[in-house]
């Protein structure tokens, strides 16, 4: 099985390729395919809101059974969610859930584009998704993508006709696209894309309906279908050893930090979509009936087509190079199309297959994965023909730099190395994803090249271009530099070539909270990207705050290594939040940027530059207690946050949960979705609620709905049942309904006042039914809506106290909110303050 998937895999890679992947090495199987593509010209364009609303089974069915160009537009990068992997959240792990698409697509044989539109998180109508979003710039974006794509049909995953009964940026994408659908083919709208691109008719627009829209599936049997399309997405592909839906199943399993790896399905299963707009295919099952998508759908293709379609039905299976003469005639009858459109897409996919059908190995690799303005690197240069096609290397580019006429004959199976020295520009920009390269808004990203916009990575920072001779035909084939380098433990690696700043500069921590005016050394770590380099360091602060010695020199030997620097921070006598941040100096230039770094197997390793800063809050803060026992869930930066504000916290290992274990804290916390994704908490629950029967603290953040196990029942000490209740106006109005209560009132005094500045969201999957033994503490609600009192409850249970938040905690002391802050210290300290009475009080 192994085998085949990876036989598969490289058919799939064929087109849909990375700046960072490895070279394609295609088998004849592989080329056939690509053939088979190459000859079918008609494009689909599916439409939906974040990473992972895709239907991969449709796209994978379009893309590997009918052959059509068929592209994901997703109008965010899923920068709101959560990540079950790793601690990226907002911008960060928009950036991982970007590779996780690309790597869906490079599966299914899709494409990947993108609109400026931020995940804000969760939205519950697209009013406030739209005005937060700026509707009419997404909406142009959308518009932009329909014009560049050139989509024949165009498939909306959500239905635009029921506002606020879904996601509001889910409704949102398909009110989009439905507007879009009709403003590509009007020259008065977005007049200021013409030019560079032209207007565009799509022929027809879908909804992706199935039972779920419908609310079961006996409603969505007996419903009209006369409007609807079907397919079946099972179907087996025998060239392929897989069928369509394990395809699916394989690319979806890629959004591994929302938790989507799953089991592969198998066998026949009906896909619909709802014809919205456009006229009805009379074969319904095929969304392209009507439209030609043959070659001779351009002026002069259709002596293209004889060709090409020749070469597909008389296949050389055992010998592809036998075709590379007709390949060639085809590329210089496409260069004499007038539609430039299909010209551009055809050229680049026929100078892919005319590369694989004589296995040419063309490589550009830098002996360093980065380099820095105006510093020199060296370009190793790999070039082999492994035909008997007659071929030469007339010469070389690399940026501004040429070489000289090579004339190399490209012998059979004879290697050529070459070396470069390119000197890279003083101006040129450094290597970062493009959307963070300016600060956006809380809905939009900043992008000032209208060119890059909907583009799903950043141009790699060289392009090498290989001016070849098929014959006395020219052809260029254009490659990425990329660095190339293996490792003991995982042989050949490939990542991008980077251009990178000569040094970074970090805070260890990106809030920093005093609890009181004692001042702090504040740790500067610099990293050398290059040899030899030395400066200073200055670190900027706010009025009020004070730093012992503004700037400090270092001095660094050897690229990738790091030297800390020290400051010492003063924060003021009253409470403030501010921020601060270090300036690299170096010979003149001023650099203010850190690099993070993001590196999972399933994608490339990405390095992207961030604002160097931390947030500073002086806190006037009070906690009971010292040690803090934390079970992680999927993960979270809550720990963190609590050492800053003095307490000792241990993590602990689901495995060694016992009687013994837990009485060694004063109190013991539940990071988020630790009963959704922490198998072994389903034999620890009894120790857990033992622990608060003995005087213990228990605090559980928020859980899922509809993702328990069965043995979960007994999450709580008395009956609590979670919901999808949330609140997602993060400054939606808070009462105190419980204001006597000790969890308001100790060791903090906790007011109104402490739920401005929250981010994001209030909480989300509160309870809406509980015991009477619970006291709710806190009632909140989005405008228009009921109010919520399930965000915080506690119950006392033997002699401790049982806490579950809703609250989202690990989105606001990561955002260093003061007010959450405090929250969570009382949360901490219940039962510590040495009162008469403690008796909760009755909500």
């Amino acid at each position: 099985m192994r085998k085949i998937l990876v036989s598969f895999l490289g058919i799939l890679f064929f087109f849909c390729t990375s700046f960072a992947q490895a070279p394609k090495k295609n088998s004849s199987s592989e080329i056939y395919h690509a053939i088979q593509k190459l000859n079918f010209l008609g494009s689909a364009l599916y439409i939906a809101a974040h990473p992972d609303d895709e239907n991969t089974r449709l796209i994978s069915y379009l893309s590997n059974e009918v052959k059509a160009r068929t592209a994901y537009l997703s109008l965010t990068r899923g920068d709101g969610g959560q990540n079950l992997i790793g601690p990226e959240l907002r911008e960060l792990l928009g950036v991982l859930r970007t590779q996780e698409l690309l790597a869906a697509r490079r599966i299914d044989g899709g494409e990947q584009f993108f609109t400026r539109a931020v995940d804000f998180g969760y939205s519950k109508h697209p009013e406030e998704t739209l005005k937060i979003w700026n509707k009419d710039t997404v909406l142009g974006d959308v518009v932009r993508m329909i014009r560049s794509f050139k989509p024949d049909v165009i498939i909306n995953r959500f239905d635009h006709r029921t506002p606020g009964s879904t996601h509001g940026h889910h409704t949102s994408s398909a009110i989009l696209s439905v507007a879009a659908f009709d403003l590509a083919g009007d020259p008065t709208s977005y007049p200021e894309q013409l030019g560079e691109l032209n207007v565009w008719h799509p022929k027809r627009l879908f909804f992706n309906t199935s039972w779920w829209f419908y609310g079961s599936e006996e409603k969505f049997a007996a419903a009209d279908k006369s409007n609807m399309l079907s397919f079946d997405i099972g179907i087996y592909y025998p060239m392929l050893g897989l069928s369509n839906n394990e395809i699916a199943s394989l690319a979806s399993s890629q959004h591994r930090c929302q938790g989507f790896g799953r089991l592969m399905s198998r066998g026949s299963e009906n896909e619909y979509i709802e014809l919205l707009k456009g006229d009805l295919p009379q074969d319904k099952k095929d969304v392209f009936d009507g439209i030609d998508t043959t070659w001779s759908r351009v002026e002069g293709g259709e002596a293209v087509g004889i060709l090409l379609y020749g070469i597909e039905k008389n296949f050389n299976f055992k010998d592809p190079s036998t075709h590379v003469k007709e390949l060639v005639q085809a590329h210089q009858m496409i260069q004499d199309i007038t539609d430039t459109h299909w010209k551009t897409i055809k050229t680049k996919e026929l100078e892919a297959i005319i590369a694989s059908i004589t296995g040419l190995y063309l490589e550009a690799s830098s002996e360093n994965p980065m380099a820095n303005p105006g510093s020199s690197v060296t370009i190793d240069i790999e070039v082999l023909n492994r035909s008997n096609a007659k071929i030469k290397l007339k010469s070389m580019a690399i940026g501004d730099l040429i070489s000289k006429d090579k004339d190399i004959v490209l012998a059979n199976n004879v290697k050529h190395d070459l070396k470069f020295d390119l000197r890279v520009p003083d101006n040129i920009s450094y290597t970062n994803p493009y959307w963070l390269n300016k600060k956006g808004t809380l809905g939009m990203y900043t992008v000032e090249n209208p060119k890059l916009i909907g583009n799903p990575e950043t141009p790699p920072a060289f392009m090498a271009h290989f001016n070849l001779d098929f014959d006395g035909y020219p052809i260029t084939i254009t490659k990425p530099v990329i660095h190339r380098y293996s490792k003991p433990d995982k042989g050949e690696l490939y990542q991008p070539f980077e251009i990178m700043p000569e040094a970074t500069a970090r805070f260890e921590d990106k809030v920093i909270i005093f609890a009181d005016g004692t001042p702090k050394n504040i740790p500067v770590t610099i990293k050398a990207h290059r040899d030899s380099i030395k400066g200073e360091v200055v670190f900027c602060y706010a009025q009020g705050w004070n730093v012992e010695q503004k700037s400090k020199p270092f001095s660094i030997a050897k690229k990738g290594d790091e030297q800390i620097v020290f400051f010492e921070l003063t924060p003021p006598s009253h409470e403030d939040e501010n921020y601060i941040s270090p300036i690299i100096k170096i010979n003149g230039k001023e650099i203010a940027k850190e690099l993070v770094t993001i590196a999972y197997d399933h994608i490339p390793t990405q390095s992207v530059l961030l604002p160097s800063e931390a947030k500073v809050v002086r806190l006037d803060i009070q906690k009971a207690g010292e040690h803090i026992g934390y079970i992680v869930g999927a993960g979270d930066e809550v720990p963190t946050s609590l050492e800053q504000i003095g307490y000792q916290v241990h993590l602990i290992d689901p495995n060694s949960i016992n009687a013994e274990t837990l009485n060694n804290y004063g109190a013991i916390v539940v990071g988020i979705r630790a009963y959704n994704v922490v198998p072994e908490l389903r034999f620890k629950q009894k120790y857990l609620l033992d622990y608060v029967a003995n005087g213990g603290n228990l605090v559980i953040q928020y859980n899922t709905a509809g993702r328990w196990d069965a043995q979960y029942k007994d999450i709580a000490p008395y009956p609590l049942t979670l919901s999808r209740d949330r609140v997602t106006d993060e400054n939606s109005r808070v009462d105190i309904i419980a204001k006597n209560h000790e969890l308001v009132n100790y060791p903090n005094k906790i007011t109104e006042a402490d739920f401005k500045g929250w981010v994001q969201e209030r909480g989300l999957y509160f309870p809406n039914e509980w015991d009477a033994h619970f006291t709710p503490i806190l009632s909140m609600n989005d405008e228009g809506e009921t109010a919520k009192t399930g965000g915080l409850l506690i119950a006392p249970y033997g002699k401790g106290n049982y806490i579950y938040t809703g609250l989202s905690f690990f989105r606001e002391l990561p955002a260093g909110v003061p007010g959450a802050y405090k929250l969570f210290a009382n949360m901490l300290s219940v039962g510590k303050e040495n009162l008469k009475k403690k008796t909760p009080i009755k909500g």
